[in-house]
């Protein structure tokens, strides 16, 4: 597993890895089923204390916290369900076959929307689905673009702020943030 180091005046937390998500859901029941049925997580016991209808499962060294809320409706205003969209919130998981996870999708029917990222000839596949309460889940093969720190990119200055045409060995975007992170830099300096 690949660590970044970051540079900044700041010390880095003594974090080691996602622990869990927490998620409201309308039944906990329901959404069990989804999370053990179609993404293979297992139910584990969860502290006797708690006083609210909920439970936890654990897979992949991630856990999912379920809480019930049955008036989940009452905030929100949509009455349809809302389009499987890939650029909204959603939660990833790291997949080997993702067409054996479009197969069982379409065996449950279940409804899902796919996409392909790629970069410098590296390509991802990605399946996007909604869980019982509308959270969208990912599917993905995304181990298949290398994690690039940005202090790593190579820094190819643009002669225009219109070209936008320089190759890189990072995206656009990474580009554009080291150039400007450049020029405060030189602000700075002066």
């Amino acid at each position: 597993m690949m660590e970044i180091e970051e540079v900044s005046n700041y010390e880095a937390l003594p974090l080691l890895s996602l622990n869990h998500v927490s998620l409201l859901c309308r039944s906990v029941l329901d959404s069990m089923r989804f999370y053990e049925e179609i993404l293979g997580f297992v139910l584990i016991k969860r502290p006797s204390s708690f006083k609210f209808n909920g439970a936890w499962l654990y897979n992949y060294g991630i856990g999912i916290h379920l809480i019930e809320n049955p008036s989940i409706d009452d905030f929100d205003t949509i009455v349809e369900p809302r389009p499987i969209n890939p650029k909204d919130n959603h939660i990833s998981f790291q997949c080997r076959d993702v067409g054996l996870v479009k197969r069982r999708l379409e065996d449950m029917g279940m409804k899902y929307v796919t996409a392909v990222v790629e970069d410098e000839g590296n390509r991802v596949d990605q399946v996007f689905f909604h869980d019982p309460d509308g959270y969208m889940i990912e599917l993905c093969n995304c181990e298949n673009i290398p994690i690039l720190p940005l202090s790593s990119c190579s820094f190819k200055p643009r002669l225009s702020s219109f070209n936008r045409a320089a190759p890189t060995t990072c995206g656009f975007m990474e580009n554009i943030m080291m150039e400007s992170l450049s020029m405060d830099i030189l602000n700075i300096s002066f």
